[in-house]
């Protein structure tokens, strides 16, 4: 599936089938257990995504909430969208790192995590870096970025 109309998380899931189901539930538990309060869940581009609020970061350059991870699962591969990394050449490499200590593929482009397997994830890396950042400082960074 590349790009979903469902209206819900848990929907969303419910249209894959049960092995790609399984992944991406097993991926998005670990993404709700790692944030930290002030972050949304909630279906956008279709795809799961953890947004700021508009009332936390105020104006936005498309007027949509600021997405801090998404989770989608596309055609050949599911993807983890780590827009907390996207801004920081350091965290990339502490997840390139992470990978090969553990003996897994990194395939990540400029934000995008490809993964066949949640198992192919080291998940205590992954969730470090999404906790790492709170919705405010992240709306913070956004604001300072936009000038």
């Amino acid at each position: 599936m590349a790009r979903s109309s469902a209206a819900t998380p848990d929907a969303y899931i419910a249209e894959l089938d049960p092995a790609r189901a399984e992944d991406i539930r097993r991926v998005r538990t670990l993404v709700n257990q790692a944030l930290q309060p002030g972050f949304v869940e909630r279906m956008a581009w279709g795809m799961i995504c953890w947004e700021v609020p508009l009332e936390l970061s105020g104006p936005t350059y498309n007027g949509q909430p600021l997405v801090y991870v998404s989770l989608a699962a596309q055609k050949n591969y599911n993807a983890l969208y780590l827009n907390c990394c996207d801004a920081s050449d350091e965290r990339g490499e502490r997840l390139r790192a992470a990978f090969e200590e553990d003996g897994k593929k990194f395939d990540m482009g400029k934000s995008c995590l490809r993964f066949r397997h949640a198992a192919d994830l080291p998940e205590e890396a992954i969730t470090a870096e999404i906790a790492s950042t709170s919705a405010e400082d992240f709306a913070a960074r956004y604001r300072s970025d936009r000038g």
